[in-house]
């Protein structure tokens, strides 16, 4: 299959110099690459409908009363390899059960990566404790493991490596460290579902890994989210928080507070639904994205994401990729960013700092993280928030979403016609 990829995308490559020569780019005028839209998001048919419509008919659309919930937690823990599967609200509440059950309380500190999404971070907060940023891997966007131990501290009780775009951190050196530090690490696997780390499924290879299902998701129900532990008694903890205090039945009454972040059988009626299509789904971005990474190779100046060694699956949750504004004449990211979208090919160019963010100064110069925190540990907060690589790559960084890689090969080679296309113009568009 390699040896076909590579013909194919040499193939591409080459008609792409042909016609990338004589071609204006569209924002000088020119014909687009491409005048229809990639495949919508998300799929849906019969089953999805049967799914909602026999819920709806049962008349019972809780977890207290209904079953569907029950039968997702079981498919989805069955697919993903985990004895313990909790179903929640959405991925936001999955973080924050989850760092329930890990027992991180206020005034606590738990190490994060700047290049995420704010729900992590938001996590964090909520439990009173402090989120401690340390660097990006530029190579594969994802949290450098690295710089993990000598972020510890004496309040450190929890890590959160980030499965970015559903490929994921160096997870063997995060275990190894929060064995020996005797810290927690929780996977956030938000954006992973099926990535595989040395043939085991993301979202299972630390102590708990959390999954989001909101509507841009790979398995999607609109909003939703899961937890994932091999510990049972996390998982009870979790099962407990969940639903305000409320242990299972047959269980001892739960001993901590708790909050309603349950999920709905409706949600979970079309979730199951729709775990009937995502091998397939990911079978599809597998393809796509190895001849896309092909292609940008013999490009040049799009350097697409690395994995982390140890990585045997991606789940493609986004195609990123570094943009080298020295190898596109000065062109600036914006600039290409615009020529690409006249192009008719959709990009995004990321996230921003998240330790930069006005958000966090203004929650953590609040009055509650105040009195948690003493001025000295603020301001040695303060020194240790410096992550200049994710500084760079955050103005390098380019993305492409799932739903582009659903399509055919066809789509795939008019997103590199278009970057070559630009590439060849670059000195003009620049001016």
């Amino acid at each position: 299959m390699d040896a076909k990829w590579t013909r194919r995308a040499a193939a591409a490559a080459a008609v792409t110099v042909v016609r990338a020569a004589g071609a204006k780019p569209a924002l000088l005028g020119g014909e687009p690459i491409r005048k229809h839209p990639f495949p919508k998001w998300p799929v849906y048919g019969p089953p999805e409908e049967t799914a909602l419509v026999s819920t709806l008919r049962t008349g019972q659309w809780y977890r207290g009363s209904g079953s569907a919930v029950g039968r997702f937690e079981e498919k989805f823990a069955t697919a993903m390899g985990s004895p313990y599967c909790l179903a929640v609200a959405n991925g936001t509440s999955a973080l924050m059960v989850a760092l329930h059950g890990l027992d991180v309380q206020p005034g606590d500190e738990v190490i994060v990566p700047p290049y995420t999404f704010i729900a992590t971070i938001n996590a964090v907060l909520s439990k009173g404790a402090l989120p401690v940023f340390i660097d990006t891997d530029p190579r594969t966007f994802q949290m450098d493991t690295t710089k993990l131990e000598a972020a510890i501290t004496d309040r450190t009780v929890a890590a959160i490596p980030v499965d970015m775009a559903g490929a994921p951190a160096n997870l063997d050196h995060a275990n190894e460290i929060g064995r020996r530090r005797g810290i927690k690490i929780l996977e956030d696997a938000a954006q992973a579902h099926l990535g595989e780390w040395r043939g085991r499924k993301l979202g299972t290879i630390c102590d708990a890994g959390t999954f989001s299902f909101q509507a841009s998701k790979n398995l999607n129900s609109g909003e939703g989210g899961a937890v994932l532990t091999r510990d049972k008694a996390l998982w009870e903890r979790c099962y407990a928080y969940h639903t305000n205090s409320s242990a299972r039945r047959g269980t001892e009454p739960a001993a901590s507070m708790g909050g309603n972040y349950r999920l709905t059988e409706f949600q979970a009626a079309l979730l199951a639904a729709q775990m009937d299509r995502l091998e397939a789904q990911a079978r599809q971005r597998d393809a796509n994205a190895a001849l896309l990474s092909k292609q940008f190779r013999v490009i040049g100046g799009v350097a697409p994401a690395e994995w982390t060694d140890g990585c045997t699956r991606s789940a493609w949750h986004l195609f990123m990729f570094r943009y080298d504004a020295a190898q596109f004449h000065g062109l600036p990211r914006a600039k290409f960013l615009k020529a690409l979208a006249a192009e008719g090919i959709p990009c995004s160019s990321g996230y921003t700092p998240l330790n930069k963010q006005a958000f966090l100064r203004n929650v953590l110069e609040g009055r509650g993280f105040q009195r948690l925190f003493s001025r000295e540990r603020m301001k040695q907060w303060q020194e240790r928030n410096h992550c200049p690589a994710n500084d760079q790559l955050c103005t390098e960084a380019v993305w492409f979403t799932q739903n582009m890689l659903t399509g055919g090969e066809e789509d795939m080679q008019q997103i590199a016609l278009a970057i070559d296309k630009i590439k060849a113009h670059a000195s003009e568009l620049a001016k």
